[in-house]
């Protein structure tokens, strides 16, 4: 299983806010009451990590209406005796 960051962007307006907010309830989306949303700092984005066996999967716990905005990316801790090598297995 993969860690993945999902942030999905809304435009910058009360209204786009509230939108995105009422889509995200409606649609049963855990991701309103997981997310973290950076509006109030005029950030119009919202983020969640989740757990899943495939990067795939990660948009479809966005609501559809979001998923061309949403970006999935896979996160990866490195551990601390190994980051020399995993920084030269780094791919640029």
């Amino acid at each position: 299983m993969s860690r993945y960051l999902i942030e999905v962007s809304h435009d910058n307006n009360k209204q786009a806010c509230d939108e995105a907010i009422r889509v995200f309830k409606t649609t049963g989306s855990h991701f309103l009451t997981n997310a973290d949303w950076g509006c109030s700092d005029n950030v119009h984005k919202a983020w969640i990590t989740v757990d899943l066996d495939k990067k795939e999967e990660a948009l479809l716990i966005v609501p559809p209406s979001f998923r061309q905005k949403a970006r999935v990316i896979t996160l990866y801790k490195y551990a601390f005796e190994t980051v020399k090598e995993s920084l030269e297995d780094h791919k640029p």
